[in-house]
């Protein structure tokens, strides 16, 4: 994993680059493609995320959301990426480093989206890898959380290979889908061991 930063019109913002992927913080003219390959995958999304705003892939909301994260990233409260295929720069998905809390936690909660054309060839979990990099050796945290739905199989597997160990069960944790959903409770620290290599057989 490396970080790296683009020429003038990226001056602010901050590259990780990882086996296969680079993610990078979303910009104004990622739009068209983020709400095209959002709204191919609304079907695929829905079961696992909150229910979205009904103007949530119109431009105006887009521009909102992009201030929203920038005011985020200065007040160091939150990470968002999107993350791209490398050789041939597809959006593939989307990762965030969020609610981060300094003092005495030092902790951040992970959350991820993958686009369904693109789910099930690896690309999750090298994003995962090199955002867990990038949060302990850059923004100096010391535990990472993630919550899942017990029924969601894919990100139970991709949270374990990464590393990620099992805490708890959390009764009606979020609003997903318009209910309030129990969640499996993940958490990987600073000094937990972290798998060299992802297996080969890895589809998450």
């Amino acid at each position: 994993m490396a970080l790296f930063r683009l020429g003038p019109s990226s001056d602010n913002a901050t590259f990780i680059r990882g086996e296969g992927v680079y993610l990078r913080p979303p910009e104004m003219h990622d739009f068209e493609t983020w709400a095209g390959l959002r709204e191919r995958s609304r079907g695929f999304l829905t079961p696992w995320e909150p229910t979205w705003p009904g103007d949530d892939l119109t431009r105006t909301a887009f521009r909102r959301r992009l201030r929203r994260q920038a005011q985020e990233i200065e007040n160091d409260e939150g990470y968002p990426f999107l993350i791209f295929r490398e050789g041939d720069d597809v959006l593939v998905g989307g990762l965030t480093l969020g609610q981060i809390k300094r003092g005495v936690a030092q902790a951040a909660t992970l959350g991820y989206w993958m686009g369904a054309p693109h789910a099930g060839k690896g690309f999750m979990s090298r994003a995962v890898r090199a955002a867990v990099t990038f949060a302990f050796a850059t923004l100096r945290l010391h535990r990472i959380e993630a919550a899942c739905l017990p029924n969601n199989d894919p990100s139970i597997r991709l949270l374990e290979r990464c590393g990620f160990k099992r805490e708890g069960h959390a009764r009606a944790y979020l609003r997903i889908n318009g209910i309030w959903q129990d969640h499996l409770l993940y958490a990987l620290l600073e000094s937990d061991p972290i798998p060299l290599r992802l297996p080969r057989r890895d589809k998450a």
